[in-house]
């Protein structure tokens, strides 16, 4: 019989002054490169962004207000897998609603700050024009390694070892059944939930289908399915560098991110443009103290490195894994600016998709580009799943 897990502890991030001071030290040193007259975003970072994001990071920008921002939330942390786990915990305003308790999973380059925007809209729709009726239970995790939860000392964990973790950390919160919802990396996590914990999962709702692995045969694919494998093909050996890096020689990477704050600028922010509907210009989609509160949680806490090592774990999946289909009711809001958009034939074939929709605007990062209408996609999908959780 093993002892039950301590109860959550509430949590505050605090980040010293010198640390701060650092920060800018290094900011105001950066020795900067060359680069091509005119580049743009041609080879990868503007030159000319960079400088006036890096300018205002080291005199403009005010961490310390935008932490405090953070810590209004409420910010626990709790013990899984023998690990420290950070999450937001946010109960529905009124229980007698019978919240669906969810936790929502992030990807990278980001953490729990990819959900801040809808924790409110979602635990009270009724102050933000919805149906109380609509409510949930929101529990939103860092993963290890990733903003304030624990760097695993060993190897790093897998999206499959993730799920389990937050099966224990739901578990722990006092939730039986629940639903999950996910993007990017968060997608895995959430799909192997629906998987290895089906008699626990509401629903699973994703805004993607991750890159395609397909173990079978491909002259079993649709016309469809085979396109999309070659666009996929062809995004990687175009914009997949970074993920190449992340699979192979995370550790090479990450001693330049982790030193040199303007190069882990460098390396977020390209993502955060490129994988967002902004049109090219990322302050369309992320103001600049946003985009700094996110890099700032990666540097402060030093987890860009222990982020990327995930990527590692992930390749090794055995391809079987990627080949079994999700049965737990599926839903999926595609975005039109996000990385690869999966045909519906795929979906299908993979999981039991009860719900997909098209989105109007919106790209990688949903819940922050979008959070209305990604809470409405929320809200539809698990409105007929609410008899399950109870």
């Amino acid at each position: 019989m093993t002892d039950a897990a301590p109860p959550p502890e509430p949590f505050r991030s605090v980040t010293r002054a010198e640390q701060i001071a650092d920060l800018r030290a290094r900011l105001r040193a950066t020795r900067w490169p060359d680069a091509p007259a005119d580049a743009g975003w041609t080879y990868g970072i503007d030159p000319g962004y960079l400088r006036e994001l890096v300018a205002y990071w080291a005199d403009g920008f005010d961490w310390t207000a935008q932490e405090e921002v953070l810590n209004r939330l409420p910010r626990f942390r709790a013990r899984a897998g023998g690990l420290g786990i950070h999450f937001l915990h946010a109960r529905a305003v009124d229980p007698a609603t019978a919240p669906i308790p969810l936790i929502l999973c992030h990807g990278w380059p980001d953490s729990f700050w990819r959900y801040t925007k809808v924790v409110a809209l979602l635990t009270d729709p009724g102050a933000h024009g919805g149906d109380p009726a609509d409510a949930f239970d929101v529990v939103v995790p860092d993963m290890p390694g990733y903003g304030y939860s624990d760097r695993p000392s060993g190897p790093p964990l897998d999206a499959i070892a993730v799920a389990e973790l937050w099966a224990e950390l739901m578990s722990t919160l006092g939730y039986g059944r629940f639903g999950a919802a996910g993007g990017d990396i968060g997608s895995h996590v959430s799909r192997y939930l629906g998987l290895n914990h089906p008699d626990r999962l509401v629903g699973v709702h994703r805004t993607d289908a991750g890159i395609p692995v397909y173990p079978g045969d491909p002259s079993d694919l649709t016309p469809e399915e085979r396109e999309w494998m070659r666009d996929a093909a062809a995004w990687g050996a175009t914009e997949g560098a970074y993920a190449a890096m992340h699979r192979t020689k995370p550790q090479t990477a990450a001693v330049g991110l982790n030193d040199s704050p303007a190069a882990l600028a460098a390396w977020i922010v390209e993502k955060l443009r490129a994988w967002s509907d902004c049109g090219g210009d990322v302050e369309r989609r992320f103001t600049k103290d946003e985009i700094l509160t996110d890099i700032s949680i990666y540097w402060f806490t030093e987890t860009i490195g222990s982020s990327i090592r995930l990527y590692r774990a992930n390749a090794a999946i055995p391809p079987a894994q990627h080949g079994r289909r999700v049965e737990v009711p599926s839903g999926f809001t595609l975005y039109p600016a996000d990385i690869l958009r999966p045909p519906r034939a795929w979906l299908e074939r993979t999981a039991n998709v009860v719900r997909v929709t098209e989105a109007p605007r919106g790209g990688h990062f949903a819940a922050f580009e979008e959070p209305e209408h990604y809470v409405e996609e929320l809200r539809a999908f698990f409105r007929p799943l609410r008899a399950l959780a109870g």
